[in-house]
């Protein structure tokens, strides 16, 4: 599975991607892996990528088309 949400917020932003690699602490090979589907993307680094993008999950993995993230729960 490509994740062309992901490249597709990236690139809006205007952000490489090493900028979202050091944001995710992971290396930057590692992150291209997932944007191309070449790699899983655990999903912890999915919860991080939609906080990053103020976004939700499912809109990452393309099961909505609606950008805005669902309500958080209070910890």
């Amino acid at each position: 599975m490509a994740y062309d949400k992901m490249r597709e917020l990236r690139e809006d932003r205007d952000w490489t991607q090493q900028r979202v690699a050091d944001l995710l602490f992971i290396n930057r090979r590692t992150y291209s892996d997932y944007e191309n589907g070449v790699n899983a993307i655990s999903p912890e680094i999915l919860i991080k990528l939609s906080e990053i993008y103020q976004t939700s999950v499912d809109y990452l993995l393309g099961l909505t088309g609606v950008r805005m993230p669902y309500p958080r729960k209070e910890k």
